[in-house]
């Protein structure tokens, strides 16, 4: 069993920084996927990055390609994602997830929900212009 907490929510100013953290419990894999979504109020779940830790990549969606930045801490037990140039459409609830034995996956794959198992709770994500 894994268990996801995600921290590092709040408000911020456009054209600030955030960095979001998820930190995992639990048998973690040294092969997964794990990644970041988020959704706002009224629109559907986005995927905004992702890492496969076997296939050595990131991925990113079109909309925060740039501004985003994904990352594993040093015991891949952490998942950190960093923010820039903030902007008011990132406005959103901000969840971590992870698949174990990831198998070889597509970036649609990587950003698309049922590829995860697990699910943190997620984490508020405010910013004001």
């Amino acid at each position: 069993q894994v268990s996801l907490v995600e921290s590092g929510g709040g408000s911020g100013q456009a054209g600030g920084s955030l960095i979001l953290s998820c930190a995992a419990s639990g048998d973690i894999d040294a092969i997964h996927c794990m990644g970041w979504f988020r959704q706002a109020p009224g629109k559907a779940r986005e995927g905004v990055a992702a890492s496969h830790t076997g296939m050595n990549r990131e991925y990113y969606a079109d909309s925060v390609k740039g501004r985003v930045t994904i990352s594993q801490g040093n015991n891949k037990n952490t998942l950190y994602l960093h923010i820039n140039n903030l902007k008011p459409e990132d406005t959103a609830k901000y969840y971590c997830a992870y698949e174990p034995r990831c198998p070889p996956v597509t970036p649609a794959q990587a950003l698309g929900g049922p590829l995860y198992r697990y699910w943190g709770q997620g984490t508020q994500v405010t910013v004001s212009s």
